[in-house]
């Protein structure tokens, strides 16, 4: 009767084990998803910087382009403006 009384115990702890490896297998996964989704959000935000910081490049090259051509117009309105000085004079 011994005998019995410890085959069903080993029977229930054995149950009881391979309820512990079931849940902690499913635990692995959840955290394998987890992973898995982190690294393709990773992903995507890595390449909408790279295609902001490049769009913001593009804009820098931009007006910087357009900032050299409003100096080069005005330095060259400003010489104009001071050769009139010379040439235009009201006398009284």
């Amino acid at each position: 009767m011994e005998k019995d009384h410890l085959e069903i115990l080993l029977e229930d702890i054995r149950g009881k084990f391979d309820l512990v490896l079931e849940g902690h297998e499913s635990v692995r996964k959840e955290i394998r998803d987890a992973r898995e989704e982190s690294n393709e959000k990773h992903d995507l935000t890595a390449f909408q910087i790279k295609a902001l910081k490049n769009k913001i490049d593009d804009v820098e090259e931009r007006l910087t382009k357009k900032i050299d051509a409003v100096a080069t117009d005005l330095s060259a309105h400003r010489a104009d403006t001071e050769r009139h000085k010379t040439e235009y004079k009201v006398s009284e």
